[in-house]
């Protein structure tokens, strides 16, 4: 998710202000939202009985009458702004580079998040917009992967609580054509850990945590792939959906940025599969594919 160039959309860099701040509302009003009957409990009801009738007598009534009940708490409570949400609100506000997803892009993953989080989040790429993702999954584990180590050092002066992996592509852009075929192959049809994996697809060399945890989004918006020598997104997207495949039960969203390119438009159709296809928003599209594990004999592709 490095930028290619400097971005200044102002308009863009104000929604992503609103979008923090409409998350920092609604985790205030989620703390401070008090239920109606337990500020104003019901009267308790005493039952006489006899042989011929049956009445009921609020207990209220017979005693003292009880004062006005406030419509606040007495007492109010204070919630702290998340630390998360505090930094991404002042990092975005200072900030003159906006990330490369657009509103409604972002949108996409937003409500999904929304829905599932706190959870764990893995982002292949780190950028201006990391923040952001660690914020919007508050509470959960959002990991980010890197081809470029300088521009890792780079963005952890800023942001030094981002947690973040340097990681080592072996392919090239211009493979994607021999890669779709060696992926058509039976090896790659198999769901297994990556790390056994005998598909050349299969991403060996990630970082434990990557491997170890079962992630419930990820999103492949790395690595680098807008130019013939460039490593490309193919494996990322082929890993993506087999770590998706092979997680104990449930299910992971999955999804892919840039994908008005050739290879993540192929590479997401037939590796994420057209059957678990979502939803796309201008260059995201968006996967849900569900744990393999749970019922032997599925297909690859629905």
């Amino acid at each position: 998710m490095r930028p290619s160039k400097t971005q200044t959309s102002i308009s863009l860099k104000l929604i992503l202000i609103c979008l923090l701040c409409l998350l920092l509302f609604l985790l205030v009003f989620k703390s401070n939202f008090t239920p109606f009957q337990e500020n104003h409990p019901s009267p308790i009801l005493e039952i006489h009985e006899s042989n011929t009738t049956r009445t009921s007598t609020p207990v209220a009534e017979e005693q003292q009458p009880s004062p006005e009940c406030p419509t606040l708490p007495l007492t109010p409570t204070c919630t702290k702004t998340p630390p998360s949400l505090a930094q991404a609100l002042v990092h975005y506000a200072t900030l003159n580079i906006t990330p490369q997803q657009t509103f409604n892009e972002i949108s996409v993953s937003m409500r999904v998040l929304q829905k599932k989080g706190p959870c764990n989040f893995l982002v292949f790429g780190l950028g201006h917009d990391s923040l952001m993702w660690t914020a919007l999954n508050h509470g959960g584990r959002t990991i980010f992967l890197e081809e470029d180590k300088s521009w890792i050092e780079q963005i952890k002066k800023k942001l030094p609580t981002l947690e973040s992996y340097h990681v080592v592509y072996d392919s090239k852009v211009h493979q994607a054509d021999d890669l779709m075929e060696v992926g058509m192959g039976e090896d790659c049809k198999v769901v297994v850990d990556p790390r056994f994996s005998k598909c050349k697809l299969s991403l060996k060399g990630l970082p434990n945590e990557v491997y170890d945890v079962e992630w419930d989004l990820i999103m492949v918006d790395a690595p680098t792939g807008y130019h013939d020598e460039a490593p490309g997104r193919m494996s990322a997207i082929y890993t993506s959906g087999l770590m998706a495949r092979n997680r104990e039960d449930g299910e992971t969203d999955v999804f892919v940025h840039d994908v008005d390119r050739v290879v993540e438009d192929k590479f997401s159709k037939a590796f994420l599969c057209e059957g678990y296809f979502r939803e796309q928003e201008g260059r995201i599209r968006h996967f849900t594919i569900p744990s393999h594990r749970t019922r032997s004999g599925r297909s690859f592709c629905p």
